[in-house]
């Protein structure tokens, strides 16, 4: 079980990716060139903070109940925060990715809000571009 969520977990990060790079551009272009936010700009964005959340939530059954590296982590956490492998999958990873998926969140509700195309656009944008970056940061590279 452990290895198929490891497996899903992985094919989801490819999937955000993708996901997010659209959006980014159609962002991008929407705030450069002012253009009328759409219904299609509004479900784009529900697609990407889904599949963030599929992620999140893949993420946090391997985090609590299937992990072995969590485990071991939390068995002793003393030990693990002097360990750089065990403390990134214990804190750093866990609590960027949390980040990264409140960051598309708050987009999303910021984006609600605004009244202005050009400005949803780049609200948006702002925070999707923000959540990405924590994303690569948070990235476990040597497992790839």
């Amino acid at each position: 079980m452990y290895t198929g969520f490891l497996h899903l977990h992985s094919v989801l990060r490819w999937l955000i990716f993708l996901v997010l790079l659209i959006t980014m551009l159609k962002y991008l272009i929407g705030w450069l060139t002012n253009k009328q936010w759409k219904k299609s700009d509004n479900v784009l964005g529900i697609i990407l903070s889904s599949t963030m959340d599929l992620q999140l939530l893949t993420g946090i059954v391997l985090y609590f109940f299937l992990s072995p590296i969590t485990k071991t982590a939390l068995n002793d956490f003393g030990a693990a925060m002097k360990n750089a492998d065990l403390r990134f999958y214990a804190v750093e990873h866990f609590v960027i990715m949390i980040l990264a998926v409140a960051f598309i969140h708050i987009g999303r509700w910021r984006t609600k809000r605004e009244k202005s195309n050009k400005y949803k656009f780049r609200k948006a944008f702002f925070w999707i571009f923000l959540a990405t970056i924590f994303i690569l940061i948070g990235i476990p590279w040597q497992r790839i």
